[in-house]
């Protein structure tokens, strides 16, 4: 089924015909009307195609008015369990649920027009023959025409495009384009809200303005939110909390900072921070390196393993202070600086990202040190 074949089918999704939104032109306080959120729950959704594993078991309990973001790599599984929520995929096991109510599992299946959710995809597929406005109202065909085109407006003037209302979708930039389908996926006040890559093919300054206004009009709908993403960043920035997936399965699930301090492997650690990986072998329950012996309570005595010191844990000294070190490449980054450096006591050099007042001249003899509470320490993949 093509987006648009589906949001034909979801065009016949009732809304209220009272409105909390004023329709006046440039009014800044414009808000958006709020919706009822729904718990979304999927329950070990399993999902093959052709004997190839797309989903393994995945588990996901999103609350009312909670916005959660998939984050993970290409082939993990994220759009999968997004289409399966939306109701444009069937699991192969497992339960979803709206609001305690399964949609899909092994003896009942809701199609997409009937769960009151709102969908939003990398292709944001305007359709070229009908106007702004037309576009916006097009899941409000349950309204009076007058109704719709005026809970169309009043979205329009909330991501600021109301004055485009009556032309057509190919003046638009991409920008433009993305804000258009958001208000479309909002205006018929779903309960759930589903974003796959939303954001993806904006130039990054455009892209950030976009997920603060987003993020903002998304928290005055109250709709419980479902954003897939392959940026951590985005992640980070969007997100209550954060499910980190991996070959069909998520592994990890909370809050950014949860996420960024006590990573569950060393997969999650390299998605959201740049880390130096020195292979090390354990003594004694830790790691006793020149740099400092941090703990390894899991690992056994003799078992290979990975020290990751962040490149931001590591502070740049004057020479003859804290551990012998060389400057031997400096790339200038703007308001910092990566420095590579030659580290006394270990074979392949050490990265540290420094601001950019901090930068050495390459060549010279410095000091370093690290921040312990800084430094992950991990069982050697494979």
């Amino acid at each position: 089924m093509s987006f648009r074949d589906l949001l034909g089918k979801i065009g016949g999704h009732k809304v209220s015909s009272d409105n909390a939104l004023s329709t006046a032109r440039g009014q800044a306080t414009t808000r958006a009307a709020t919706t009822f959120a729904a718990r979304l729950t999927f329950e070990a959704i399993e999902r093959t195609f052709d004997g190839t594993i797309a989903l393994d078991g995945a588990s996901l309990d999103i609350a009312p008015g909670e916005v959660v973001c998939l984050l993970g790599p290409s082939g993990c599984g994220k759009t999968t369990l997004l289409r399966i929520a939306a109701g444009i995929e069937r699991p192969t096991g497992g339960r979803v649920l709206i609001n305690g109510q399964e949609v899909a599992g092994p003896d009942r299946f809701v199609p997409p027009e009937e769960r009151n959710v709102g969908l939003m995809f990398q292709d944001f597929a305007l359709f070229p023959h009908l106007t702004i406005v037309e576009n916006v109202a097009f899941g409000l065909k349950q309204l009076p025409a007058r109704d719709a085109r005026r809970e169309a407006l009043a979205l329009l003037a909330r991501v600021g495009l109301e004055h485009y209302a009556d032309q057509h979708p190919h003046i638009l930039s991409g920008g433009e384009q993305q804000r258009v389908a958001l208000a479309r996926a909002l205006v018929p006040r779903p309960a759930v809200m589903l974003m796959d890559e939303p954001f993806s093919g904006l130039d990054i300054q455009l892209r950030e303005r976009l997920q603060e206004g987003t993020l903002e009009l998304l928290r005055e709908t109250r709709a419980t939110s479902m954003i897939v993403t392959h940026h951590p960043e985005e992640a980070m920035r969007l997100g209550d909390r954060i499910a980190v997936m991996r070959a069909g399965r998520i592994i990890q699930l909370g809050r950014a900072e949860e996420l960024y301090r006590y990573p569950v492997d060393l997969f999650v650690a390299r998605l959201f921070s740049e880390i130096n990986e020195i292979p090390w072998k354990v003594a004694d329950g830790a790691l006793v390196t020149p740099l400092g012996t941090f703990p390894a309570p899991t690992l056994a005595t003799g078992q290979k393993a990975v020290l990751c010191i962040r490149q931001r844990a590591i502070r740049l000294l004057s020479e003859g202070q804290g551990h012998p070190a060389r400057a031997l490449h400096v790339k200038f980054l703007g308001d910092a600086a990566l420095v590579e450096m030659a580290v006394q006591g270990f074979d392949q050099p050490l990265k540290a990202l420094v601001h950019e007042s901090d930068v050495p001249i390459r060549g010279r003899d410095l000091g370093i040190e690290v921040d312990p509470a800084r430094v992950l320490v991990f069982g050697a993949e494979g």
